[in-house]
């Protein structure tokens, strides 16, 4: 059976956020004509992340464009080597190279204002007598260093809701970088707080990307979703046209 022409497009959150922060951009996907799902990342470990979004890869027939956001760039570049995906969308993300690891990459450049606002919280961890350590954003601190130019009553929703990362996930190497075969392009937030742009740009120059700037604050899906559909757009129409030839 051949491909779909049109592909579908898996957009992956990061940390201290859920799929639901990418309600404004599937809904422009959807009126474009554009089949997205938004999958809930576990967010426990880079490579046991990595394996959930490649298990929903496989499970789509048909041509993928994969979207990471934030640490979800992370989890994309490892997921990014299933056979069906055609293409990679890193928001404000980090575009790791392979055997390279978060605390690596952003250890290169100055800590952004997210270092001074991180909340460490002990979690059990099951069949082990261990705990975990989880990472969250002090909700006080949410807003002016995550989403600055979000809506405040939606930042302040967020800040109490947030979907913390296993701190153990910062130091696992990327067994591969899928952006190494597969077309990607990159946003970088100028105005972000959480991530520090140079970290952002530094990953996507070093893979070739095609690289688009915008004035946003880490969470660039919720303040410019019609600037993000408009790239994966381009994306998927870039895709779609390679597997039509």
């Amino acid at each position: 059976m051949s491909l779909p022409a049109s592909p579908t497009v898996v957009l992956v959150h990061g940390a201290f956020a859920d799929a639901s922060g990418y309600a404004p951009v599937i809904r422009e996907l959807k009126a474009a004509g554009i089949r997205a799902i938004a999958p809930a990342v576990p967010n426990r470990s880079l490579l046991g992340d990595s394996a959930y979004i490649a298990s929903v890869v496989r499970a789509i027939p048909g041509p993928v464009v994969l979207v990471g956001h934030s640490y979800g760039g992370a989890v994309i570049t490892v997921a990014g080597t299933e056979d069906n995906v055609q293409a990679l969308v890193y928001l404000a993300g980090y575009a790791l190279e392979e055997g390279e690891s978060l605390g690596e990459l952003q250890g290169r450049f100055p800590d952004s204002d997210l270092a001074g606002a991180l909340v460490y919280t002990p979690f059990p961890i099951e069949g082990s007598t261990e705990t975990g350590t989880d990472v969250s954003v002090e909700a006080e601190r949410f807003a002016e260093v995550f989403a600055a130019d979000v809506d405040p009553e939606l930042a302040a929703v967020l800040a109490v809701s947030q979907r913390p990362l296993a701190a153990a996930a910062f130091g696992e190497a990327a067994p591969a970088a899928a952006w190494r075969t597969k077309p990607s392009w990159g946003v970088v937030a100028t105005s972000d707080r959480t991530i520090n742009p140079e970290v952002e740009r530094y990953g996507y120059e070093r893979a070739g990307m095609t690289i688009v700037e915008v004035d946003s604050s880490h969470l660039v899906m919720l303040s410019q979703p019609q600037r993000v559909a408009e790239l994966i757009q381009e994306a998927v129409r870039t895709t779609a046209d390679a597997t039509a030839h």
